[in-house]
């Protein structure tokens, strides 16, 4: 996709700086999924704690051969 967007020099310079990537279109595409990756962890730390394990620690080591 085709877009015309104003970034700040300085930020992006530094951006591509940070990422090693030679050009603006590299730099964004990086920061893009950088954000999505980190949004989806977000949401799975959020779940944490939200669930019950129902289960034995004694008959989880047995089945996979711990203990």
């Amino acid at each position: 996709m085709r877009t015309n967007i104003e970034i700040d020099d300085a930020l992006m310079a530094e951006a591509q700086k940070a990422s090693g990537h030679q050009t603006k279109k590299q730099t964004v595409e990086q920061a893009l999924r950088l954000m999505i990756r980190l949004r989806g962890q977000r949401e799975v730390d959020g779940a944490f704690g939200k669930y019950r394990w129902r289960g034995s620690p004694a008959r989880s080591r047995k089945e996979r051969g711990a203990g």
